[in-house]
């Protein structure tokens, strides 16, 4: 089945509405405060197409969209606190979920199943295979989504980048250092560059070669919907309502935010106990011969306590995964909320 743009575009306003305002409609508009992956241009046309159909309107959103520096970018300025709403690549969104889950935003709608991810090239240069990337200078912003996958994609792809040189630029000389060749690729998303490039004086069909991470078996999801943890915790009884749509219990919201203030009472509890072990090791080193003997029988029992103490928040965190991972997608207004064995079909094309 496909979409025509008006579903597209209600979803898209739907996605947001059902996951964050739902409980806000009865005291008027809520204001939301959204950042895009780029500037305004055709690629984030759904989102003022839905602005001006009054999609967010009927949900009470009132919302304010700002243009952005890369989608990567967009990930770290919600989780910041900057925007509550992202138009951001999720590959970002796992590293920071990695590297810093407390910090890191949900996604809440993924949109892209299709990565856009390229390192786009003069079609007048000798670069016509990713291997031919090797001893270039390339360059992006560095908050550029492509950019930062391009270890990976240089991994499938065989690209030796011991010779690779990086250079990075503000996102709006991209495609005027790519047309003067100050550099010989740049990275970032085809559509963006494509649109880039026409405003820039360039006809990307016959200027431009698009070196796509996709034609080398680097199938990866990109851009979605995102949201701050705050603002998504503030709407527990929405998920609630989700859950009960789905014919599931409610009750795992409550079992899942319990779990999450275990884990995050554990990680306090774990990071007090590695302060106090840090600064028992400096009075150990510090301190007078005859007293060692105490502080180190101390600093023993302080790394046993440090130990069982990390082992807590281990298993904290997993109980915290599996509580989460029983919460299922969250209900979007119109679309059926049936699995694979009672879905429903609307219509067919």
């Amino acid at each position: 089945m496909k979409l025509n743009r008006r579903q597209f575009t209600q979803l898209a306003g739907a996605s947001l509405a059902t996951t964050l305002a739902a409980p806000a409609i009865a005291q008027g508009k809520t204001k939301l405060n959204m950042i895009l992956n780029w500037r305004y241009q055709g690629p984030q046309a759904w989102f003022f197409l839905a602005q001006d159909k009054g999609y967010f309107d009927e949900v009470g959103i009132e919302m304010v969209m700002d243009q952005g520096s890369g989608s990567g970018a967009a990930v770290g300025q919600v989780a910041g606190g900057a925007y509550d709403v992202g138009f951001g690549d999720v590959n970002a969104l796992i590293q920071l979920a990695a590297e810093k889950p407390e910090e890191a935003p949900i996604n809440v709608y993924q949109m892209y199943n299709t990565p856009p991810f390229t390192v786009g090239v003069l079609s007048s240069s000798d670069i016509k295979t990713a291997k031919d990337l090797e001893g270039r200078l390339l360059g992006g912003s560095a908050n550029d989504g492509a950019l930062k996958l391009f270890p990976a994609f240089a991994s499938v792809a065989g690209i030796d980048t011991s010779g690779v040189e990086i250079m990075n630029f503000k996102s709006n000389l991209r495609e005027q250092m790519l047309r003067t060749e100050q550099v010989e690729g740049v990275f970032g998303y085809v559509n963006t560059i494509r649109f880039s490039a026409m405003l820039s004086g360039m006809n990307p069909d016959e200027d431009i070669r698009f070196i796509k991470f996709s034609d080398y078996g680097m199938d990866l999801y990109s851009n979605a919907m995102i949201v701050s943890k705050t603002l998504a915790a503030e709407n527990p009884e929405l998920v609630k309502r989700s859950q009960e749509a789905r014919g599931h219990s409610s009750e795992t919201v409550d079992a899942a935010l319990d779990a999450d203030r275990e884990r995050r009472a554990a990680i306090t509890a774990f990071e007090e106990l590695r302060a106090a072990q840090n600064a028992h090791g400096k009075r150990v080193a510090q301190a007078p011969k005859d007293e060692k003997a105490a502080l180190v029988a101390e600093a023993k029992e302080l790394s046993a306590q440090v130990k069982q103490a990390q082992q807590r928040v281990t298993l904290a965190e997993e109980a915290a995964e599996a509580a989460l991972s029983r919460i299922e997608n969250i209900v979007i207004d119109g679309v059926p909320a049936g699995g694979e064995a009672d879905f429903v079909t609307l219509r067919t094309h």
